[in-house]
Parts: C-alpha cells; sequence; structure tokens
C-alpha cells in the first residue's frame, strides 16, 4: 500500500495538469474564435483587386483595413482598368470596391459584346436587379450600396475653352478626350459623348484622372479630360467639371463586389464593409479626396483616420 500511494499521488497530479493544459487550451481557443480579440478573418488570405485613380485608391485602403481589424491576411492590386482585375475575379481576385453602374455594364458587354444596349439606369436598386444574372453567372454578389455616389466626369480649360460649362456647349465639335483606356464603346463616356452630345471625338487613352490627363488638357492638346465627380482639384489647376445636362452618368454608388464562393465561405466580411458603405456620403467622400489629391497625404493615412472618427476599427 506504501508503494501504491506516491503512485496514486502522482497519476492525480498528472491528471490535475492534463486538466489545466485542457483548460488553457479551451482558453485560448475561445479567445482565438472571439471576434473582439482576434477578429473573424483568423488569417484568412483575401485579394482585393482596383483601380489605380486617387478615389479608388482611397477606398480600397479602407476596405484593407476594415478586414485587416477583422483578422484577414489582404493583398492589394490596384490597376490601370476594370477588366484587368474583373477578369481574375472570383478566383484570384475576391473583392473589388466597385460602382454599381460601372460593373454591372461591364459584365453586360462582356456577355454580349461591345454594343450591348447599357442595362443600368439611374436608380442603384434597379441596376443591381437588371445585373443579378450576370453577377450570379460570374459567380459575383454585390452588397450593400453606398449613399455615396461616384460617376465619370468631364473637364475642360477655363483659359481654354471659357464659354463652355455643360457638355451640351460641345456639340458638333472636334474634341480630343483624355480618358482611360476602357471609356471607348460606353454609353457614360466616348459612345454616350458621341451619341447623345453629337461630340465628335478622338480618345486618347491617357488615363483616368491621371496627370498625364490633366496635362494634356492644360497643355491644349486635349481639350477635354476625364475625371470623377468628386475630383476636388480641379478649380486650383483652371479646369472646370462640365454639367452631365443630358444624363448620360448612370446610378455609379460605391458598392463592395464579392465572390460569392468566397462570401458564404466567410460571411463576416460583409458587416464591417456593409458599415463602411453606410458611413460613406459624397460629402464625406469628397473632403478625404481633397486630402488626398490636394494636400497630397497618403490614402492609407486618410483611411485610417476615417474609419477611426467613425468607429469602423
Amino acid at each position: 500500500m506504501l508503494l501504491r500511494r506516491p503512485l496514486a499521488t502522482a497519476l492525480s497530479a498528472g491528471l490535475l495538469l492534463l486538466v489545466t493544459a485542457c483548460a488553457g487550451d479551451d482558453l485560448d481557443s475561445d479567445s482565438a474564435d472571439d471576434p473582439a480579440t482576434s477578429g473573424g478573418g483568423e488569417g484568412t488570405s483575401v485579394v482585393i483587386g482596383s483601380q489605380s485613380f486617387d478615389e479608388a485608391a482611397l477606398v480600397t485602403a479602407m476596405y484593407q483595413q476594415v478586414l485587416e481589424a477583422e483578422g484577414y491576411d489582404v493583398e492589394t492590386r490596384l490597376v490601370d482598368t476594370r477588366p484587368a482585375y474583373l477578369g481574375e475575379m472570383p478566383d484570384a481576385v475576391q473583392i473589388a470596391p466597385e460602382y454599381v453602374a460601372g460593373i454591372v455594364d461591364q459584365l453586360n458587354t462582356d456577355a454580349n459584346g461591345p454594343d450591348a444596349a447599357p442595362i443600368s439606369t439611374s436608380d442603384a436598386a434597379e441596376t443591381i436587379e437588371a445585373g443579378s444574372a450576370l453577377l450570379e453567372e460570374k459567380g459575383l454578389t454585390l452588397l450593400d450600396p453606398s449613399p455615396a455616389f461616384s460617376a465619370n466626369g468631364y473637364f475642360v480649360s477655363t483659359e481654354a475653352s471659357p464659354d463652355v460649362t455643360a457638355l451640351s456647349d460641345l456639340k458638333g465639335q472636334q474634341v480630343t478626350l483624355a480618358a482611360a483606356p476602357d471609356c471607348k464603346g460606353r454609353a457614360d463616356c466616348e459612345k454616350g459623348l458621341v451619341d447623345t452630345y453629337g461630340i465628335d471625338i478622338t480618345l486618347e487613352p491617357l488615363g483616368y484622372a491621371s496627370p498625364e490627363t490633366f496635362k494634356a488638357v492644360l497643355d491644349g492638346e486635349a481639350q477635354l479630360g476625364q475625371t470623377s465627380t468628386l475630383d476636388g482639384t480641379l478649380e486650383e489647376q483652371g479646369l472646370l467639371l462640365l454639367e452631365d445636362d443630358l444624363g448620360i452618368q448612370p446610378a455609379q454608388n460605391l458598392v463592395p463586389a464579392v465572390s460569392t464562393a468566397f462570401l458564404d465561405e466567410h460571411p463576416d466580411v460583409a458587416d464591417p464593409l456593409n458599415a463602411l458603405m453606410a458611413a460613406l456620403d459624397n460629402e464625406t467622400l469628397a473632403e478625404l479626396l481633397v486630402r488626398v489629391q490636394v494636400d497630397r497625404e497618403k490614402a492609407e493615412d486618410v483611411a485610417a483616420d476615417f474609419l477611426a472618427s467613425a468607429d469602423l476599427l
């Protein structure tokens, strides 16, 4: 019996250590599963594809930071045109900061050819419904659209075109347009300017709101340039955003486009992105863009300040 007591004691101590270790594992596991302590992504990799102009880069930085706060390992890929990243979705790229009419009309022309009539309207919900079959076929889901609305805008030099204030003022004129390469054939860009406004357009694919586009208009090499309707840099450059008085711009509300398969596996990405969209409006986004475009602050710093102030991190 004397020999068995130490053995029993040792066994009891061993069991106690085992129970303590298991309890510790459970606590660690509970902590890791708690979004408040580690985020819902738990180190899952996700790729965000977007365009490289200032507005898109700013919103992409917001997406990245809210998802990193959820525990995701985020990679961003900024490119010149929508087709460059949309062609990689939904597999190599899982999430894109998008614009409602932009993505729906792009999917429509991808499926039905460059001459397909646009299916977008000035209403975001109608446009999403019109594109639902195309989105499903592509394997994408659009989350909640934002009140923030950013459409294509077209500007002139106030010195070279002092009497031009609206796009209809250019009717019948031969105009060189500095714009993104994917402007060609689009109803909200080259095609709309030709068919709706009657402008004879020669397209120079110098980029969307790029330094080359601004320079071309300022130097007189182009009479018209493409930018965002929220661009806050125009006045100080001696440029004027023209009124789209015949209304070729559809509903371009900001909206997250997410791989449906990825969303099914990681439904927790929806809430933070929807909350971000709800917090943005045109006034807020325009003010943030001034900090990036005029004050030349880094997009990621401006994004971080906004997300903190809006209690989104």
